[in-house]
């Protein structure tokens, strides 16, 4: 491919990024405290209900593991994890039989693979034989039984490789779910026709438990007292998640780099989304907003590399990233300075906070990240701004790298007291979990990005360079990458069973909802970050605006 501009060095590429939708919405939010404090008496009287009711000794195990589901997808559960954990590790080693009994019908049965499954339990998926013929092919009699085909269709998404029971029942299920949603009545046409664009397991926990509660009010079994409690603590949490945004918000304000660097996108508010949906619970307030602050600064690094910067300039500031020194500001092109400053500045306050904790080391592997970073763009940048395509596989080296997940995976894990040295030594080797979160970060993102970036005349590098290496068209490019997103989730899931699973599983969570958001933003071949109008701004709304009556 030509060079874009005889003199590139110099070409300064021109971008126009959609506006902020927020404008100071968040800033201004005023919370009640009268407000909090009633709904934080009642929730804690409610807790000790549902604990009752979850530890009672006389229940049946398949009460008990729907309670379970009920209370994971209201969003509720995380008040009793140790009491779940325990339940499920009881009923896993009771080692059921699941092939004779009646009650264990394909609901039933699919639904206890999918929590043991997400719980890290390696359940065989030999307990779905008895629906198969000699050929393995799912009985069209099960076609009758919609609920029993919507939990297979859920837990297929929990498969590893080689399980070809599962991916026959995802192909299976999905198509005979499609052709039943028109004749299907209320409240499990809504389930279907939402699982069938978001399953379960790809999707942002806050986000499912909203949708979760307003179907579960349809149901005829549904447990009164449990609509309440997931309606007063989701609004409980979505004032704690507004304060945590109105700072935020105000931090970046206050920062000033949207005044001073009006090519970059002013995303604060999705940033902050993406932090909600990797850990929403409230004991994770100080790792949402070092995340979010996190994404920001990377953002606004990303457009000065992709949407502004030549490449003499972007040289200098790369050097200067690498050194991470306050005196290279002055060596740096005027407009740069404010970012950089701000760079190092985040750090430094950072950083004295950790040392109290004896954390500091948390820090420097997000720090060398970032440096990490900088060079990745620093060679996607000469790329696009010399009119180079590399091959495929030269991109993906680079291309990992720039998906930011190297970056916000440590960022994440900085802002956890319990995060140890071992941990982010152990995320420094790119376990294959790591690996797997940065192919679907940056497949994804590519596939995503890819009309808006080709409309602003910029080289969309991946789709473009796997077009040019295999001579196919921009569908097969696409039709490729997901089915490598969707490799790299099975990954994940084997990665999420024990034994295989390191130790901290609730790190193993971030990791996995990291992918959940990703795969949210961009599924619909949008790019829901930059061009949030139309993907994130209903999602935002949800989570961060519109509380439930109670």
């Amino acid at each position: 491919m030509a060079a874009l501009n005889s003199n590139s060095f110099y070409h300064r590429p021109e971008s126009k990024f959609p506006p902020s939708l927020w404008g100071d919405q968040f800033i201004n939010h005023v919370s009640d405290s009268k407000v909090v404090e009633k709904y934080s008496k009642r929730v804690d009287v409610m807790k000790s209900d549902v604990r009752n009711l979850l530890t009672a000794p006389e229940t049946k195990m398949i009460d008990t593991i729907n309670l379970i589901d009920t209370l994971e997808r209201l969003g509720v559960s995380y008040h009793f994890e140790n009491e779940i954990e325990e339940k499920i590790q009881q009923f896993f080693n009771l080692d059921t039989n699941y092939h004779n009994d009646e009650a264990y019908d394909l609901n039933t049965v699919a639904l206890h693979f999918r929590l043991f499954r997400q719980h890290g339990h390696p359940i065989s998926t030999e307990i779905f034989r008895k629906w198969t013929d000699g050929n393995g092919k799912f009985k069209e009699s099960i076609k009758s039984d919609t609920k029993g085909m919507l939990s297979l269709y859920e837990a297929s998404y929990l498969r590893t490789h080689g399980e070809t029971i599962l991916d026959e029942a995802l192909s299976f299920t999905t198509a005979s779910l499609k052709s039943i949603v028109p004749s299907l009545g209320s409240p499990l046409k809504k389930q279907v026709s939402r699982a069938l664009v978001q399953p379960l397991h790809l999707g942002i926990p806050r986000l499912e438990a909203r949708s979760y509660i307003t179907v579960y009010e349809e149901e005829e079994q549904k447990n009164e007292a449990l609509i309440k409690f997931a309606k007063l603590d989701y609004n409980l949490l979505q004032i704690l998640h507004r304060e945590e945004l109105q700072q935020v918000s105000r931090w970046w304000k206050e920062l000033g780099l949207m005044s001073k660097l009006p090519y970059a996108r002013d995303r604060m508010v999705e940033c902050y989304f993406w932090a909600l949906s990797v850990h929403h619970e409230p004991q994770y307030s100080r790792a949402r907003t070092v995340l979010a602050k996190s994404i920001a600064i990377s953002s606004v690094i990303d457009d000065t590399y992709d949407a502004y910067g030549t490449i003499e300039e972007l040289e200098v500031f790369t050097e200067a990233m690498q050194r991470w020194d306050d005196g290279e500001i002055s060596r740096l092109p005027e407009y740069m300075r404010p970012l950089y400053k701000a760079i190092l500045e985040f750090y430094i306050e950072f950083d004295e906070e950790l040392a109290k904790e004896g954390r500091s080391y948390a820090s420097h592997y997000t720090i060398e990240g970032l440096k990490e970073l900088a060079r990745g763009y620093f060679e996607e940048a000469k790329w696009f701004l010399e009119g180079n395509l590399p091959s495929f596989e030269e991109y993906l080296k680079i291309g990992l790298i720039t998906s930011t997940y190297g970056y916000a995976v440590p960022s994440s894990f900085m802002g956890i007291g319990s995060a140890r040295k071992e941990d982010f030594e152990w995320l420094s080797k790119k376990p294959k979990i790591f690996v797997a979160t940065l192919i679907i970060g940056r497949l994804l993102d590519d596939i995503g990005s890819y009309e808006f970036e080709t409309k602003r005349g910029q080289l969309a590098i991946g789709i473009e360079s796997y077009m040019k290496d295999n001579g196919v068209t921009k569908e097969d490019a696409m039709a490729k990458f997901m089915e490598l997103c969707m490799n790299a989730w099975i990954d994940n899931n084997e990665e999420m069973l024990r034994p295989s699973c390191y130790k901290s599983r609730d790190l193993f969570m971030h990791i996995l909802n990291l992918n959940r958001v990703t795969y949210v933003a961009y599924k619909d071949k949008e790019d829901g970050y930059t061009q949030p109008e139309k993907v994130l701004k209903p999602l935002i709304l949800a989570l961060l605006v519109d509380a439930f009556e109670v």
